[in-house]
Parts: C-alpha cells; sequence; structure tokens
C-alpha cells in the first residue's frame, strides 16, 4: 500500500509537535481517501467505509479496535448499517501527529484486506 503502513505509532505526549503544512501536503496523497475536518478547534482525519451489511460493518469495526489497541493509538468509530466512519486525531496535541497518517494507512490496509 505505501510506507505509512509499516511505520509503528511513537509515544505521544502533551506538547508534542502537530505535522505541519508541509507534512501535511506529504502525507495526505498517501491516504487519499481521507479528508481533513475541522471539528470546533481540533483537525481530525475522516473517512467512511462501505460495507453490504451490519455484520461486515461490525467485523470491521473490530479489526480497527484490535488495530488501534496494539498500536495505543485510539480513534473515534461509528458503525451504522452498511458504513463505518473512522476519525483520527491525537487527543493529547488536541490535532493531528504523524501517528494518525500511519493509523489512517493502516485502517486502509484493513480494508483492502477485509477478505
Amino acid at each position: 500500500m505505501n510506507d505509512l503502513t509499516q511505520q509503528q505509532c511513537e509515544a505521544c505526549r502533551i506538547g508534542a509537535p502537530k505535522v505541519t503544512e508541509a507534512e501535511r501536503a506529504e502525507l495526505l496523497p498517501k491516504i487519499p481517501d481521507w479528508k481533513i475536518e475541522r471539528d470546533g478547534h481540533l483537525d481530525k482525519l475522516k473517512r467512511e467505509y462501505r460495507f453490504d451489511d451490519y455484520p461486515k460493518a461490525l467485523a470491521f469495526t473490530q479489526q480497527i479496535g484490535e488495530l488501534a489497541e496494539a498500536q495505543g493509538h485510539h480513534p473515534a468509530i461509528l458503525t451504522e448499517r452498511g458504513k463505518v466512519t473512522v476519525w483520527w486525531w491525537s487527543h493529547k496535541i488536541e490535532g493531528l501527529h504523524r501517528n494518525d497518517f500511519i493509523m489512517a494507512a493502516k485502517s486502509d490496509l484493513c480494508y483492502a484486506t477485509k477478505g
């Protein structure tokens, strides 16, 4: 898929630097189905994934949850009939970190290999 899927999240601490505009411009093309969405004062990565039915959407949600737990980085997930919406952002820095782009790419890989 891309080099982001091969990277691991680093521990994010309060005060860690957010991605710069130049880093965003470099990273966003690597996850072309994602968009940056402004939520209040926070920037978040957002993507909707489509499924044939609720059980497939729920299974994908579980897969993303397991991925998040393994990486120690957790998204907001909305599971609906035929659709899962995922938001990645770094809570401790209230914005986007490289970890969010890594997890977005890993989420896409899960979707691409969903079976």
